[in-house]
């Protein structure tokens, strides 16, 4: 089960890979722009906002409003999971899709090809860590356990 809060974007061209600090007890590298800063992110999906949102309410068990906000949730071994999603466009064309919650890594993939995957790769920035990772790097860091909030 792969548990995590990200947005996921188009991948930018000519990022390179950085250490961080350990993240979830994993040395994972970000991904930065040539100058190591954050990207930006103004690389698009090459599907629109509405083709993404059919997408989304073909899979089995998605809930989707027509604001791009969504839910999907099932069950599994060992438990029940869910997801809830925003869809993001500017002008004519998917920006990103946020994520929050937990689920089998088969529905995460299944949500990334509404956005146009494997096709176009994804970035993957974790909101409460503030990082950007790689398409494996992220699953491997939403694979691990996390340890306790204080």
């Amino acid at each position: 089960m792969l548990a995590f809060h990200a947005n996921f974007y188009a991948c930018p061209p000519r990022l390179r890979q950085v250490p961080v600090g350990p993240l979830r007890g994993q040395s994972l590298p970000a991904l930065v722009d040539p100058q190591g800063r954050a990207p930006l992110f103004g690389d698009y999906f090459p599907v629109s906002f509405e083709d993404a949102a059919r997408a989304l309410v073909a899979l089995p068990g998605v809930d989707a409003e027509p604001d791009g906000f969504f839910v999907v949730s099932g069950s599994g071994d060992p438990a029940r999971w869910r997801i809830s999603g925003h869809l993001f466009d500017f002008g004519d064309r998917l920006h990103r899709m946020e994520l929050n919650g937990a689920c089998p890594l088969e529905v995460l993939e299944s949500l990334w090809r509404c956005c146009g995957w494997p096709t176009t790769a994804v970035a993957c920035e974790l909101v409460r860590e503030g990082v950007v990772l790689g398409e494996a790097d992220f699953r491997r860091w939403a694979a691990a356990e996390r340890s306790p909030s204080p």
